[in-house]
């Protein structure tokens, strides 16, 4: 990798490397690889991508060409998904290339079998978590010894299957050295992070100035769902017009990112950009539907997902689409059907699981819900939804330990999600913890709760709980000045109101106007039977004692 590459402009040796790692990756059939350089070069302004390169064009290897014709032969049974004909044809190949390609096309074909083999299993309880290639080990070996980048790339895809994660990510940063273009080896890396700690150390190993690894760190924020602030420059620089200004796929990561923080509208501005400049683009539209379900836009959920319905209906994106909309529409058997259809379409499609098992939630089934979340976390373990929402499954049940369990593996994965401390608070307090309960709303608020008027409840009560009077005062208060502020029906905090009146009533210094106000407001406002009967006694009481 070149370690001394500009990261604020695109030189003349940067797109003659994209250049060559989108030839080199078509040419080994490598369709993702092939599409995200492409991509990147769309991206990059005429005027730059037409700089002459500055460096010759390495010669191709005697042996691949005396084999060409059979490597393009074979290339093109790829293109026509004829794997085993492929596999045939490069039976003879010794070349680097011919290798990787033949290599590449029995690991397809095994992992289909496996897949087929999985899918037998539906509904029984011998099927695995996941499909068992039994041939993976065999392929290794044929290229375990490997020093080309491309069979390097392979050979630690490999490695991934057998789940030698270490020696998968030292075998991928050799092959980037290389090619640091191929963007499969970065997803490869993608698959092997599962938490901000092992991200911290890998990030050590590389140059982080390379446009490449900006790009790779963007995505892997946006995997781990801790993508912040702090982030945007960079997305913003990488969109620059001296980067690449016009690469759809950037913009589709910062718009997930954009979501992450919660900044729908801006998310949403750049799905608009990415719509007008192709928009017969089905890539990343799982993000856009996110991003619309947030805000509930019914309207143009709907219609993208008629339009994709015409594009790619056998597409997972699509089916994903169609799920959002009927969920939206509270139509939650048919949303669940469609997402149940994305995940048959594309087995590591995790939104789709965690969707999937939000709607079962819908429907009151909690045992379907959980059984697909943990399929989510199953080919994701960075999907922090899909723990948090099992967390709330258990809960749900009763189940108060195992509800524990899974929260905390979401708070593992997003350590400030206010929601997830939450939850743990609600979890101990099922548990019969209200101190440790405590503690996690009070973390909540200081996670910046969307909705902290609850909170602040549930505290007053804990607190009552605990004897700790004054403090339950304290969260009492703030959550009538928080119902005052935000307009909502006393209803909603009159328990918080009449816990401040009394506090005030019963003592000698007390406020007593403040507590007949309340009071007051409480007997006009509030129909429960038992706190207008308290609120009269007490306001009975001070008119006694002013008397």
């Amino acid at each position: 990798m070149n370690t001394r590459q500009n990261s604020s402009y695109v030189d003349a040796s940067a797109v003659w490397e994209i250049r060559r790692t989108a030839k080199a990756a078509h040419a080994r059939g490598l369709l993702n690889a092939t599409k995200w350089a492409l991509d990147l070069l769309r991206g990059i302004n005429p005027e730059f991508r037409a700089q002459p390169a500055t460096t010759p064009a390495p010669p191709i290897p005697e042996d691949e060409e005396l084999e060409a014709e059979m490597l393009n032969l074979a290339r093109l049974a790829i293109d026509e998904k004829q794997f085993p004909r492929a596999i045939v044809l490069l039976d003879d190949a010794s070349s680097a290339r011919g290798l990787f390609m033949r290599t590449y096309c029995n690991y397809i074909v095994s992992e289909k079998r496996a897949l087929k083999e999985w899918h037998a299993l539906d509904n029984k309880r011998q099927q695995p978590p996941k499909p068992v290639n039994n041939q993976v080990a065999q392929l290794y070996l044929t290229v375990e010894n490997a020093i080309d980048p491309w069979l390097l790339f392979l050979k630690a895809l490999l490695l991934f299957r057998l789940q030698r994660f270490e020696e998968t990510i030292d075998c991928v940063l050799l092959s980037l050295e290389t090619i640091p273009w191929n963007w499969s080896s970065w997803m490869l890396l993608v698959d092997c992070i599962h938490d901000p700690e092992s991200l911290s150390s890998l990030l050590d190993r590389l140059p982080v100035q390379h446009a490449a690894v900006q790009m790779f760190m963007i995505r892997m924020m946006n995997a781990l769902n801790t993508f912040a602030a702090d982030d945007i420059p960079t997305c913003n620089r990488l969109l620059s017009s001296q980067m690449f200004p016009n690469s759809l796929w950037i913009r589709a990561q910062f718009a997930q990112g954009l979501y992450i923080i919660h900044d729908y509208e801006a998310a949403d501005q750049q799905f608009h950009h990415i719509l007008s400049a192709d928009p017969y683009r089905i890539d990343d539209l799982e993000i856009y539907a996110d991003i619309l379900y947030a805000v509930e836009n019914k309207e143009r959920l709907s219609s993208l997902a008629q339009f994709v319905l015409i594009l790619g209906k056998n597409r997972p994106e699509t089916c994903y689409l169609l799920g959002c909309h009927y969920s939206l529409r509270a139509e939650h058997e048919k949303s669940a059907r469609y997402f149940r259809r994305a995940t048959e379409l594309d087995r590591t499609f995790s939104p789709a699981w965690t969707m999937m098992g939000l709607e079962y939630i819908e429907m009151e089934n909690p045992q379907a819900a959980i059984e697909s979340f943990r399929r989510a976390v199953d080919v994701n373990p960075k999907d922090y939804r899909a723990w948090a929402s099992m967390g709330k499954a258990y809960g749900a049940l009763g189940m108060p330990w195992y509800a524990l369990y899974y929260t905390k593996r979401a708070l593992h994965l997003r350590p400030h999600e206010a929601e997830s401390w939450e939850d743990l608070g609600h979890i101990w307090e099922l548990a019969g913890k209200p101190e440790t309960a405590i503690a996690c709303l009070k973390q909540a608020l200081e996670s910046e709760a969307p909705h902290p008027l609850q909170i602040y409840l549930r505290l007053m009560q804990l607190l009552i709980t605990v004897e700790d009077f004054n403090a339950a005062t304290f969260y009492a208060e703030e959550a009538v000045a928080t119902g005052q502020a935000q307009n909502v029906p006393v209803e909603q905090y009159a328990k918080a109101m009449m816990a401040v009146a009394e506090h005030q009533a019963m003592r000698p210094t007390g406020d007593w106007g403040k507590a007949r106000d309340y009071l007051e407001k409480i007997v006009a406002r509030v129909g429960d039977e038992a706190i207008n009967k308290r609120a009269l006694e007490l306001l009975s009481l001070l008119k006694r004692s002013v008397r």
